[in-house]
């Protein structure tokens, strides 16, 4: 396993051991509002400052990106940089929804290069190295084999932000409605992508979402055998936020459904 692994995977367990705690009485914390339907609490910045004390010990001159706290160390020159949502799912969180991750990522050089999206809840532990597989638990993991969309289970996210792109959103939720087996929005989407990697659902989409949300996962995925790409099919999905992952065969059927909503807006 690679050093950087390992600190990864020290700080995401660092962080799920504040947000068990917390999780034990959520009715205490204090919640605030960063924007309509975005939520921030007390544990979002205990779990963060906890992932990135434990990656400055061993990484000093490193970037780091992380939700809370933005950017840090660019100024070190460093060709690496973090990516870090220290509790991907918050509102699920405070309301006792047990369906929310710590989701790291490491890029080097722009290329993510090593991932782990921990869900404290199950103790399930996600990890990806670049060329080195992906693993659920140590078990080696893959995404699914199922070839038509019409027997697949397909993941979203809703938007809950930024309602620009909400008919072009609704007419693809009313076509692969239709076309699936099911869709699923459990409000995380690091687990929702980890989910794809190891064969749980056979794809996903979201628009609007943030670099933390997809870093890791992403990684999880290509290095599962899957396929991640914007909604022209490209690698531009961290600076765009939208997003369309699968199995091979499901992400080529997932794009030939979504791209024709695209709108001027949405195009990548």
């Amino acid at each position: 396993m690679h050093p950087t692994l390992n600190i990864a995977i020290k700080a995401a367990r660092r962080a799920g051991q504040i947000i068990n705690r917390a999780s034990l009485d959520v009715e205490r914390l204090t919640v605030g509002v960063k924007q309509q339907s975005d939520y921030v609490t007390e544990v979002d910045r205990a779990a963060e400052a906890a992932i990135i004390d434990t990656i400055r010990e061993a990484y000093p001159k490193h970037a780091i990106l992380a939700e809370e706290t933005g950017s840090s160390g660019e100024e070190n020159g460093s060709e690496y940089q973090w990516i870090i949502d220290p509790l991907d799912g918050t509102t699920n969180f405070i309301h006792g929804f047990p369906q929310y991750a710590v989701s790291i990522g490491l890029a080097h050089k722009g290329v993510m290069n090593q991932a782990v999206v921990y869900d404290p809840t199950r103790n399930e532990l996600f990890t990806a190295s670049k060329g080195g597989g992906a693993y659920l638990n140590d078990k080696r993991i893959r995404v699914s084999k199922r070839p038509k969309l019409a027997e697949s289970l397909i993941g979203t996210g809703f938007p809950y932000r930024m309602f620009d792109h909400a008919d072009a959103y609704l007419a693809i939720f009313r076509e692969l409605t239709q076309k699936t087996a099911g869709l699923r929005r459990p409000g995380a989407a690091s687990i929702d992508l980890a989910y794809v990697a190891c064969g749980r659902t056979d794809g996903f989409w979201e628009f609007g979402l943030s670099p933390w949300d997809m870093a890791a996962g992403s990684l999880l995925i290509t290095e599962a055998g899957g396929l991640v790409g914007d909604l022209a099919g490209e690698t531009n999905y961290l600076v765009t936020g939208n997003i369309i992952a699968g199995n091979p065969k499901i992400f080529s059927q997932l794009l030939q459904v979504i791209q024709p909503h695209r709108t001027p807006k949405l195009t990548s």
